[in-house]
């Protein structure tokens, strides 16, 4: 059952209150159906608290994690955007075995109040958690963005358990290889090697580094990739052998236009594939429907088919901050002429402190990356096939 978005859509513009331009305030689809803007709520009727977090998929169960962001918002000016955060509540976590209804099971990661996990306390930020499995140590790894108020700690931070529900013990936070980071995500391969991706110096450059094999710290190689291009919020995934990763652009809370790039492997050389948003107006697609991705979930059994996740932020009330859930495929790309990408599209791989140069243009991607927008939709709506864009 897929149902088209309006041609006058809901959302609201960026400089707007998402409650105060029509975003549904109830859920009002039928169940067993996806319907993003809504206000989602758990099995209790509660409203869920998992904003830019990730789902992981154990022994046919779904854990959501996310920022539990149930308190009051504060407003400031930093790096040159406004600021919004509320003080650090934890780490929710959720179940599901089909992806629409979802039990809470408490925060999986809070502040004991110990010195140990200082970084946990509610005056710093804690964002974007994303949890792995580790199938040799049979502890699940859950990696997050820990700054302070201001955004200057720049850091991440490492919390593990042995339960998926947690509790997570925090261990520490660190700068890898001594560079900043932000928007972080993490990724584990089909061999079991483990990656991280994340924004740095400034977040002008995107860093990519191989974890360690118990998945609690990196590697001393790393590469630097989309160089000058500012991306943020990454979301890594795999198909048929190549590496993608979903990105925004860094405009604060505002949001802007997606691009994904690919790679033959996540320490090469990422050349993108362009925005892959499509079945709504320009000023939607231009702003990826007025959201910002956070993961990107691969269908169990239906290879090509991934749940494209989001938040549509409000950042008067980070708490009210709808999801945005929507098919995505990848299909093989139309024979397309040769294009300049503006701006360029990747950087060579290399590691500091040489400066960063960028890549020639290579050929036109093999692939395409489809989402569309639809206001209601479930899985097995799969089946439909989009047609692949003639040139992006």
């Amino acid at each position: 059952m897929l149902r088209r978005a309006a041609k006058t859509p809901a959302h609201a513009w960026p400089s707007q209150s998402i409650k105060s331009t029509g975003l549904r305030e109830d859920a009002g689809a039928p169940q067993n159906l996806f319907q993003s803007g809504s206000v989602w709520r758990d099995t209790d009727g509660n409203q869920i608290q998992a904003h830019a977090g990730s789902v992981l998929l154990h022994e046919g169960v779904y854990y959501w994690y996310g920022e539990n962001k149930d308190g009051p918002t504060y407003t400031g000016y930093t790096l040159g955007y406004t600021t919004a955060r509320v003080d650090v509540i934890g780490v929710s976590c959720y179940t599901s075995t089909d992806l629409i209804h979802w039990a809470y099971t408490g925060l999986a990661l809070k502040y004991s109040g110990q010195a140990y996990d200082r970084d946990l306390a509610p005056t710093m930020v804690l964002e974007r958690p994303k949890v792995i499995y580790n199938d040799q140590t049979r502890m699940f790894v859950m990696w997050m963005h820990i700054d302070s108020a201001d955004y200057e700690l720049a850091r991440v931070g490492v919390a593990t358990s042995s339960s998926p529900t947690g509790p997570f013990v925090y261990q520490d936070s660190f700068r890898p290889h001594g560079q900043q980071s932000r928007d972080l995500t993490v990724f584990k391969d089909d061999d079991g090697a483990a990656y991280i991706a994340y924004s740095s110096e400034d977040n002008a450059v995107m860093h990519i580094s191989q974890l360690t094999p118990d998945y609690t710290h990196v590697t001393p190689h790393y590469i630097r990739s989309m160089a000058r291009l500012k991306r943020e919020a990454p979301a890594m995934f795999k198909h048929d052998g190549l590496y993608y990763m979903l990105t925004s652009g860094c405009t604060g809370w505002e949001p802007n236009r997606a691009e994904v790039f690919y790679a033959t492997h996540p320490l090469g050389e990422w050349r993108t594939v362009g925005s892959p948003c499509t079945g709504a107006t320009e000023l939607e697609v231009a702003h990826t429907y007025f959201s910002q991705a956070n993961f990107v979930l691969p269908v169990a059994g239906q290879p090509g088919h991934f749940i494209f996740m989001a938040d549509a932020w409000d950042p008067d009330d980070l708490g009210s901050s709808r999801y945005v859930w929507l098919p995505m495929w990848v299909i093989e790309a139309k024979t397309r002429p040769p294009r300049t990408p503006s701006p360029p599209p990747v950087l060579r791989v290399g590691t500091p402190p040489s400066p960063a140069t960028l890549s020639p243009v290579g050929p036109a991607p093999p692939v395409d990356v489809i989402v569309r927008w639809f206001d209601v939709w479930q899985l097995s709506d799969f089946k439909w096939q989009p047609r692949p864009r003639p040139w992006l």
